[in-house]
This record gives C-alpha cells, structure tokens and sequence, in this order.
C-alpha cells in the first residue's frame, strides 16, 4: 500500500507538470551487511528473504499492475555487494570487495533476483564497488549474464553517478577515457548516471574501442522503457490508465493515513520492564520531554525524502496526550558534545514522568558516512542514565535511528523502563510513538537487523565474508552467521499482549511433504560425511512437487487486540560446512482480538527455503534433518540421503 501510494503520487506530480521524469531509482535493496553502513537506513534490513520480498512489494507498488504499461520506472539499486562508505580510509569509489561465490549467491544477489525476477523492475542500477578486481558497472558477468541473461531483464542497467568516470580516475581499470566506456557499454551497461559516456563516447566509436552497435543496444533498452512510460504518447493527462492522477492523489486524507500506519507498524518495543507500558490518558499528570530529537521535523527524515505533506514531532505527538508537558533539548545536537545535564535532571525530578528522545542524526549516518562507534554519540548516555537517576519513576527511552545502537546500558538498568526504536519514521512519526505509548496502537514491529555490541567495531568493515571463522575469532555477520553476543537479536520485538503460536506440517487436511523424492537423484558427498542434492538437478516440477503447506496456529490472550509478527525459520541441524545458523523462510502478520485465535498458511517449498549455498555458489538440499521453528516450536523433516 505505501510503495502504491508513492508510485500514484510521483504519476500524479508528472501529469501536472511538477516533475521532469518517471524514473525513480528506488529501491535500495543492499543487505544491511555491517551495523556502521551510513546507508543501512535505506534498506530493508540484512536478511536476503525479507530484502528479497520487499524489492518485489517496491516495484510492483512503483510500476503499477499493468504487464505493458508503466506507472513508474522502478530501479533496484545497488548491484552488487555494496555497503561501505568511508571506513579506515576505504572509499566506496574505490573499494574492491572480495567476496565468495557463496555469499554472493545467497546474501548479497538474491534481492535484486527477485526485483527482476518477480517484481519485473525496469531498472537495475550496478554500483561504484569493484567486486574481486572488476568494477560492478564493467562486469559482463554481472550485466549481460546474469542481470539480462539469467534473471531476463527487461529494461536498462544504469551505472550509478558518475561511475564510469570513477573506473578511470579511482579505480584505474582501463588507461584512457574511450577504453573505459567502451568495456561498460560492451559490459551491458546502458545509461551511464553523468556525462562520461557524452563526452567520450564518440572518440571511443570513432577509434574502434566500441562499435554503433553497441550504442545502439543501450538506447534501445533507453527507449523500449520510456516508451512503456507513454513519454511519446502526447499530454500524460491523456493516459487511459493514468491520466485521471493530479493534484487530489498527492497528500490525500487515504496516504497521510497511510503514512501513519506504515509509522506506528515500524515501531519495536525492546524493553518494557513491569509493564510501564502502555500509559493511560488522564493518569500522567505531568511530563518531562527530553532530547534533541523530540521536537525536530529533521528528525524524522531518513537519508532520501519527499518533503512531508505535514509533519508531527514526537513533542507534538505528547502534546495532544498531555496537557502538562515540559520540552528540554538536552544535547545541543545529535553529537551531543555539550548536555545540559543539570537542567535535565531538574527537570525529570519535577515531572510526574519522563520520555526521552535520543539517538542518531543525518550527522552519523548517512551515504558517504559510516559510523566508527555503535555507542550514542557524545554524552548521550551519561545524560539519560543522570536523568533516569532523578526521575521520579523508570523513564521511557525512544530512540530515532536508522542503524542499530549498543545500548547495553539501558537494557540492564532497572531505572530505564521501556525502550522503543522508532527508526526514522517519517512526516506522521510523533503521533505514531504517542499512540504507541499510550496504547493506541499495540506494538508488533520486529528488528530487521541485529544490534551489535560495541566489540564488533573491532571487525574491519572491508571484510566481507558473511560467514564467520571460529580459527581466526572472526564472529561473521548478521542473524543467520553471526556466532559472538547480540545486544537484541534479528527478529526481537514485544507486544502489550501475550501471543501463543503451534505449528503444524501436517494432518487436518494438511499436504505432508514428499521427503522421498529426492531418493532416486544423484547426491553428491558433502565434507561432513553427509549427502545434498543439486537443486537444479531437481528441476522445476521435482520443485514443483516437493512444495508443501505448514500451518501456524496463533492466539491472542491479551489484555489488548493487535497485530501478530509471525516468523518461520528453518534450522539445520549444525551450522558447518558453511550452513546458516538459521534462515528466515518467510512472514505473516494477522490482526488478533484480545482471545481471538487465527490459522496463518504458509507455503513451503525446500527448493527455496531448505537450500543452501555451495562454496561455488551452487544450491543444494541436504540429505537428512531440517527442523523448521516459530518461537520456540519446531518439527523435523527429513530428507532421504
């Protein structure tokens, strides 16, 4: 619904004449591989299944239901295994990212697979990373193989800005200006974001570096996408599928709506001790407001915005649940260098309760900016901790970030009551946390990303294996490689209410899964004594027959109605020979009246979901064990080997 809105908004600018294009180089698809990445905010989190699931609800929302005609060009971004900024003088302009087939094959491609895939995106944008020695944007594997080839593209790859030019001045990968756009063009690059191309383009013709031909395949994959746009059909207004959009469509009561509930659904609970929460209007008396980003608009913009139809802060947010509410900045910034620590705790002593609002800025963590700490910034924390010490009763603590925070301190102090990560939740966030505060709504958001401690900054950002290698220390990355400690885990998140989940594979009408298809294929000896099966080999109807249903029976016992995060992960029986701990398989959420009981149906299919990734990128499925898991359910099915 949301990614719908902003593609009936951006048609309904173009038909009035307020915007020049139908382009929008959305979404940002990269797994949020290190907790440093300036541009982790953009994306959907480091789990490649809900990366993958996201780029497809994107594109379709951007681009409309039509198979012919385009609403929007959607264009997934950036391709591939790009997450650094700035790190320990590694630039992104320059970085080259040695990374395994594995990785490649089951973390950092499979969003943009789908994007092409299932979403049918338009456009797929390569990245300034030079991946094992090629740049991104130069790689015919990457390009013509696999983006055009294998997953069949059907639009244009562009280069991000000014990448071509970088492979020459940064990079160094060809000696001249015509020899360096020529191997992008011959790559399958089609539009170069700059003016490299313009300028040298011809010379490069002209000395036989690249030939009309493949100018002339670009600027028809250019023109076959403009022309899906109607950009030669005369007035847009005239558009028999879009031409109704105009000025009713943008900042419309359904998507301000819209824009709160995509809010208040974001919002995770982390902490709740003594159910401090949900508040009662009328019982708080009196409210202390404290930090830098309780009443600044700025705050809740992540790295890329459109600028809000209205905006509510989450001192504004209070305000209409308290008459008696006192504002203190605190930290002159998000750095917070100078804390009016005094003033706070003066403050927090008189005050019935106390809401803080802390955490990052654009300061931190933006593109072209990597954090160096998982810490808050400044005196950040020595201010919370002084004012939860005067505080009359445990504070509230909402943080506004985009990437996690190490904040050890708070989840273990008795006096910081609830915690909430609001990240940045755009132009209706500060009602959304009041509403949530005040039990308006019942939290049921859950963490698309791990919280490291502090200690993992010690891991270089430049490494980018996902898996981790217990001979060296090195503790590997994210939820489903990760072996050190977890601040909060991938996937944590409370609820005021108290859910139950079963599940079950099979009876009551359930399909059981065939495991003894795989008996008569050839299986090939793994390390660890065992057997898997080439998942290619299988081929698409021994897929096709190995897809069963699983069925996850949830309860509300209350006291509140809501909404109910289901997560179904599988599990192997040991993590060796380069397995996941776990993998996500897929998601459900249902609304729940407080005793209601639900059946979610989720459809399993182990080509998908139990495989796993060869060290030369290959999926395979083991022989032997899987358990799938819901909280802490679980049932094994087995695979002859």
């Amino acid at each position: 619904m949301a990614v719908q809105a902003i593609g009936t908004e951006a048609r309904a600018l173009y038909n009035l004449g307020q915007a020049e294009g139908l382009t929008i180089w959305s979404p940002n698809v990269n797994i949020f591989r290190d907790p440093r990445w300036g541009r982790g905010q953009e994306t959907p989190g480091e789990d490649p299944t809900t990366a993958s699931k996201y780029a497809v609800a994107f594109v379709r929302g951007l681009q409309g239901s039509s198979p012919t005609v385009l609403q929007t060009s959607a264009c997934c971004k950036h391709a591939s295994a790009y997450d650094l900024e700035a790190w320990n003088g590694a630039i992104r302009y320059n970085f080259n990212a040695r990374v395994t087939a594995q990785d490649m094959a089951d973390t950092f491609n499979p969003p943009f697979k789908s994007c092409v895939e299932d979403g049918r995106a338009s456009c797929v944008m390569c990245a300034y990373t030079t991946i094992n020695g090629v740049p991104a944007c130069a790689s015919s594997d990457l390009l013509s193989r696999t983006f055009k080839g294998d997953w069949g593209l059907n639009g244009y790859v562009s280069s991000d800005c000014d990448a071509v030019a970088l492979m020459h001045d940064a990079q160094f990968y060809r000696p001249s200006p015509e020899d360096t756009v020529a191997v992008a063009l011959k790559a399958g690059l089609d539009l170069n974001c700059g003016n490299y191309t313009q300028v040298h383009g011809m010379a490069a013709v002209r000395q036989g570096r690249m030939t009309e031909q493949d100018v002339d395949r670009a600027l028809r994959n250019l023109f076959a996408v403009r022309m899906r746009l109607g950009h030669f059909d005369g007035d847009p207004r005239g558009s028999a599928l879009y031409g109704g959009l105009g000025a009713k469509d943008v900042c419309s009561p359904t998507h301000k709506n819209l824009a709160l509930q995509a809010a208040t659904s974001g919002i995770v609970l982390l902490k709740n001790d003594a159910g401090i929460l949900p508040l009662r209007r009328g019982v708080v008396a009196s409210a202390a407001v404290i930090g830098h980003n309780a009443n600044d608009p700025g705050a809740l913009n992540g790295n890329y915005f459109g600028p809000p139809c209205e905006t509510t802060t989450p001192l504004q947010g209070l305000q209409g649940y308290v008459q008696n509410v006192r504002f203190l900045a605190g930290c002159d910034s998000a750095a917070c260098g100078f804390a009016a620590t005094g003033q706070a705790v003066g403050l927090a002593a008189s005050s019935d309760y106390v809401f803080l609002f802390m955490g990052l800025s654009q300061a931190q963590e933006q593109e072209g900016l990597d954090r160096t700490s998982l810490l808050l910034p400044g005196k950040q924390q020595s201010l919370i901790t002084a004012v939860a010490n005067a505080a009359k009763r445990p504070v509230i603590l909402v943080l506004l970030t985009g990437g996690p925070v190490d904040v050890t301190f708070a989840k273990v102090n008795p006096k910081i009551g609830a915690i909430l990560w609001a990240g940045y939740p755009g132009q209706a966030g500060g009602l959304a946390i009041a509403r949530v505060l005040f039990g308006d709504h019942n939290p049921s958001g859950r963490l698309p990303v791990t919280w490291y401690p502090e200690e993992f900054t010690k891991v270089p950002m430049t490494d980018m294996r996902m898996r981790a290698d217990p001979a060296t220390g090195y503790p590997g990355r994210s939820y489903r490689f990760y072996r050190g400690n977890a601040v909060y885990k991938f996937g944590y998140g409370l609820s005021y209410s108290k859910f139950s989940r079963q599940l079950v594979v099979s009876g009551t009408g359930n399909k059981a899964p065939n495991t003894n298809l795989l008996a008569g294929l050839a299986a090939t000896p793994t390390a660890d004594g065992g057997a898997s099966y080439v998942v290619e080999e299988i081929g698409a109807d021994g897929c096709e027959q190995l897809k069963f249903p699983a069925v996850v029976e949830v309860q509300n016992h209350g006291p509140l109605d809501g909404k109910h995060s289901v997560l179904m992960f599988l599990r192997w029986p040991n993590a060796t020979g380069g397995r996941p701990v776990s993998q996500l398989i897929g998601f459900r959420t249902q609304h729940l009246k407080a005793g209601e009981k639900a059946s979610l149906r989720f459809d399993v299919s182990p080509c998908e979901h139990f495989s796993r990734a060869r060290e030369d990128g290959k999926k395979v499925i083991d022989g032997g064990s899987h358990f799938l898991r819901v909280g802490q359910d679980e049932h094994e099915i087995s695979f002859e080997s």
